[in-house]
């Protein structure tokens, strides 16, 4: 047996049941669910970080749409506040490093 303490995927106990095994799992309250969303980002930032692939990258995105609806959000806030930021201060395109600022 192991014991785990991990926020999963929505089909992770089928999945688990599916391969002949039992699971344990609970309902989180909205906030535990929170908290460990806020936990798995860090995780799956950090494997991003390590792999640099795009199936880590959209595992990223997808804990970050869920944390956008589990705060009240909508994606359409989400892309109008990015939307914003980078009509008043830019986006990433141009690859500035600011090196120094004097005065």
């Amino acid at each position: 047996m192991k014991q785990y303490f991990k926020l999963v995927r929505d089909r992770i106990p089928e999945i688990i049941e599916a391969d002949g095994k039992t699971c344990v799992c609970k309902t989180l309250s909205d906030e535990d669910y929170i908290s460990l969303l806020d936990q798995k980002l860090n995780e799956e930032l950090a494997e991003y970080q390590e792999s640099k692939s795009l199936e880590e990258l959209a595992g990223l995105l997808e804990v970050m749409w869920a944390v956008v609806k589990a705060r009240g959000w909508t994606l359409e806030e989400l892309e109008q506040v990015r939307a914003d930021k980078a009509a008043k201060r830019g986006g990433f395109e141009k690859k500035i490093l600011l090196k120094e600022v004097q005065g």
